[in-house]
């Protein structure tokens, strides 16, 4: 009888500490992935505002590495929300 109690009370500590583990690396997160996507698009349109300043065009290269930092932005988010969801 001994055992069964202590079986049951083993666990009770540590599920509150792993559920507020796991709420909190979410909250982590949810707060890190806008700034994961907004940084790579501005880092594609700054690098393609330096190329076309540089070039002398007009803003094709802003508007393509802007885009390109968009799809890479979000590949980025999706890999990280896959990785998360796995572990």
């Amino acid at each position: 009888m001994t055992s069964e109690n202590k079986s049951e009370h083993d666990g009770s500590p540590a599920a509150p500490l792993e559920k507020a583990k796991t709420v909190s690396n979410q909250a982590s997160l949810a707060m890190e992935l806008p700034f994961t996507l907004v940084a790579a698009v501005v880092f594609g349109g700054g690098l393609g505002f330096f190329l076309d300043r540089w070039l002398h065009t007009k803003p094709i290269f802003m508007i393509l590495l802007g885009g390109l930092g968009f799809f890479a932005g979000v590949r980025e988010v999706i890999r990280r929300l896959s990785a998360s969801s796995d572990g």
